[in-house]
């Protein structure tokens, strides 16, 4: 019986990490082997608390390391993948870093599983095929309108259907000013390309700072607001559903449960429900999502900042849904997460993105970079070595 034989993890990190608001600057990658086969995944984490979720000692029966739900088990196939789950989270209840870990080790087995079948994970996923995708270029806003005016005639020139700008200074300033940024990228783009706003949950659940943004958003005709507020803050994100009118509410990036992405969109009155496979609980838990938005009429989107290796794990729960045709593609990422995969996915003659018609992911890392990037990690409590990171790349 094939079985779960060894997680291997490895942090990358770029030689200085910067204060600002990108997650591609370090990395965990996450490596399954079963017998002859072996997969990867990335969890979208701290790095090193989410490796302690793996080797902490138990505290209690419900807080017990992940490692204690994984290693060994039996991986066969997709109800393998499940009962290894629900076990994760009753024995891993009260570690609260359980999703996140539990993320990236589910993406490398759904990887592992598709590699020994020589199947897509889509198709293991049950799709008959997999529809393009349009990317929207995701960055961060420039520090002033000039900025962001000329990385959006960049995007145009690039041949970008649709943009996103996204925290930098926006919502920290006056209204007037906010103003400026998004009329700056629309003008950038031109009158055709999509527009997307983060806020990067900038508000809280201020309620009347975002509304105060509004108008400025519809007189450039964005596609969606995103992440006004913090994922939990249902009821504002109502209240502001109902003024906004033209402009549609995105969020759920924050989201470490089908659970609660589900919960926003029964509550929180959400157009666009955007999932992290690296957070959400893995392709599993995403695949879930995106079959719960689906029956509810919300689109469903990734949220992807990082790596190709997340791109493509982020794609797959979707792949088949020819209504949800939009996928956030990073263009600003690090040298690190740019470089990371030998055949990254990209853009096609039409613009679009398509998943690759390959076994597993259909991506994989360069053990190159991961050799350049990486940060031996050893965790030790009383002269007990708990986690040593592996030398084998």
């Amino acid at each position: 019986m094939h079985r779960i034989d060894s997680v291997d993890f490895f942090y990358l990190a770029m030689p200085e990490i910067r204060d600002i608001g990108d997650g591609s600057q370090d990395a965990l990658l996450v490596r399954v082997r079963s017998g002859n086969d072996e997969g990867w995944g990335e969890c979208e984490a701290s790095p090193l608390v989410t490796m302690a979720a793996w080797c902490t000692p138990m505290s209690h029966s419900a807080c017990k390391p992940v490692s204690a739900s994984v290693l060994g088990q039996p991986l066969r196939d997709a109800a393998d993948m499940a009962r290894m789950h629900q076990l994760t989270r009753a024995q891993s209840l009260d570690l609260l870093q359980t999703d996140h870990l539990l993320s990236g080790v589910d993406i490398a087995l759904w990887d592992l599983l598709g590699r020994r079948h020589q199947t897509p994970v889509h198709a293991l996923l049950g799709m008959d095929k997999a529809h393009p995708k349009i990317p929207y270029a995701s960055q961060l806003f420039g520090d002033t309108p000039q900025e962001t005016l000329e990385k959006a005639r960049a995007m145009a020139t690039h041949g970008y259907q649709a943009v996103k700008f996204g925290w930098g200074p926006y919502g920290r300033a006056s209204v007037r000013e906010d103003r400026d940024q998004v009329h700056a990228a629309r003008q950038g783009l031109g009158p055709d390309a999509r527009l997307l706003i983060d806020a990067g949950t900038v508000w809280d659940d201020a309620i009347e700072e975002a509304a105060a943004r509004l108008p400025a958003l519809r007189e450039v005709g964005v596609t969606w607001l995103e992440e006004p507020f913090v994922s939990a803050a249902f009821s504002a994100y109502r209240s502001l559903a109902h003024q906004a009118d033209a402009v549609p509410l995105a969020g759920g990036e924050g989201c470490h449960q089908a659970h609660q992405a589900i919960n926003m969109m029964d509550h929180a009155a959400l157009r666009y429900i955007q999932i992290d496979t690296g957070r959400v609980g893995g392709i599993s838990s995403a695949h879930r999502v995106a079959q719960e938005a689906r029956a509810r009429g919300v689109t469903f989107v990734n949220h992807t900042f990082t790596t190709h290796l997340a791109l493509s794990a982020s794609l797959q729960p979707y792949a088949d849904d020819p209504h949800a045709v939009l996928c956030e593609y990073p263009v600003e990422a690090s040298p690190l997460a740019s470089s990371l995969t030998d055949h990254p996915l990209r853009l096609d003659a039409n613009g679009q993105v398509l998943l690759p018609d390959a076994p597993g992911l259909g991506v994989a890392p360069n053990m190159e970079i991961i050799r350049r990037y990486h940060q031996p990690v050893l965790m030790e409590v009383a002269g007990q070595r708990l986690l040593q990171t592996s030398s084998e790349f």
